[in-house]
């Protein structure tokens, strides 16, 4: 149902001509993070990776035309050592990308050539010079934060940390904020989609995630997107000091005995609430979540779950949301929750991540519900 969904707003024709061009022009794109990159360097490439004032940002791009129209485009300027097409759920470009050419002087020329381009397919493209911003505004951060431990954190959340400072804010000076500079914009943008889930998740802690801004004006970012990013929580939980994480390894769940602390969950909901050590079922050898609920399931006698997934919406900052409902047989009640995930290279890994992060989710309540540490 999903992918019948999904072939409605695509143009089949559109893709044909794609991997038409790819094939005859031996090009490879790699979808990551939202985004389908071409190079980086691409094969060939001689010399450094290009610095600062290297990219243009390019934007109104119809939503069904792809790299076999816009690289060549841009390739006509110059050589292109990076193309980057932001990507949503549906096999649509978002409408922007960014071209890194090898220096400033033919970004600059890009520039002049071909802002408001008008596209043979419809449209006039907007082009001008990316920010390329490489530094992080991180607020909220707990009072007796510590700036090598911090950047000992950072680096384990997220790639190309180069450095941190630390400084006082707010109205009185108290509020801790730290400015994290990245090697590139690229790493930079990928480490404000993940750091303030990254923090609740591991630390417990609420905090925002801007764009550094050097003029005294709101700055959006090239997207149009909010520089706020706040996750939705009902309470803030209390800020501890960030330290980096000294943790042993949490039991799986494939290590829980038959009796074991999940069983009040069943009980509570109407499953059944015991299995003889005989009975049990091999614990899967795949240890992803769809693996893990699937072995729950057997070892409590409860029947295969069944997913019901609907997509819901693309946020600006590109990220896909999803309603699930999975239905088990032994419970008494279906369990419904919300996703958020990138886009990913096909429908097929889309919907295998959609399906690990609802069967993550349910096994989370199932956890909370009989105090067992989530594996």
């Amino acid at each position: 149902m999903e992918g019948q969904q999904l072939q409605q707003v695509l143009n089949p024709q559109r893709l044909k001509s794609l991997q038409e061009w790819m094939q005859k022009s031996s090009v490879t794109l790699t979808q990551v993070n939202g985004q389908r990159k071409y190079g980086g360097p691409p094969v060939g490439w001689q010399g450094p990776a290009p610095g600062p004032g290297c990219e243009v940002f390019i934007s109104q791009i119809p939503c069904d035309v792809y790299e076999d129209h816009l690289i060549p485009l841009f390739q006509s300027i110059g050589t292109i050592y990076e193309f980057r097409l932001m990507m949503n759920f549906s096999g649509q470009n978002r409408g922007f990308a960014y071209a890194k050419y090898g220096d400033p002087v033919t970004a600059s020329a890009a520039v002049m050539t071909l802002h408001h381009y008008r596209l043979p397919e419809g449209g006039c493209l907007t082009v001008r010079k990316s920010t390329e911003k490489r530094q992080l505004r991180l607020g909220d951060l707990p009072t007796s934060t510590n700036q090598g431990e911090l950047l000992t954190v950072l680096r384990m959340i997220s790639d190309g940390v180069e450095e941190v400072l630390l400084k006082m804010a707010g109205p009185k000076g108290k509020e801790v904020v730290a400015l994290v500079s990245y090697s590139s914009h690229y790493a930079a943008s990928m480490a404000k989609k993940v750091l303030v889930q990254a923090f609740r998740k591991q630390y417990g802690i609420s905090i925002t995630v801007k764009w550094m801004s050097f003029s005294k004006s709101k700055h959006v970012d090239e997207t149009g997107e909010d520089d706020r990013f706040t996750p939705p929580v009902l309470n803030p939980l209390p800020k501890p000091s960030i330290t980096p994480p000294h943790l042993h390894p949490q039991p799986l769940l494939h290590d829980v005995p038959a009796h074991s602390p999940i069983q009040p969950f069943f009980r509570a909901v109407g499953g059944p609430a015991s299995l003889r050590d005989e009975m049990m079922p091999r614990a899967p050898v795949n240890q992803d979540a769809v693996s893990q609920l699937q072995w729950i399931c057997e070892l409590h006698r409860l029947g295969t779950p069944q997913y019901e997934v609907r997509f819901h919406r693309t946020s600006s900052d590109g990220f896909l949301y999803f309603n699930f409902k999975v239905l088990v047989p032994g419970l008494l009640f279906p369990l419904n929750g919300v996703i958020e995930i990138l886009p990913g290279t096909s429908i097929q890994a889309m919907k295998a991540e959609v399906y690990r992060a609802a069967a993550e989710q349910v096994i989370q309540t199932m956890c909370k519900v009989s105090n067992l540490r989530p594996f």
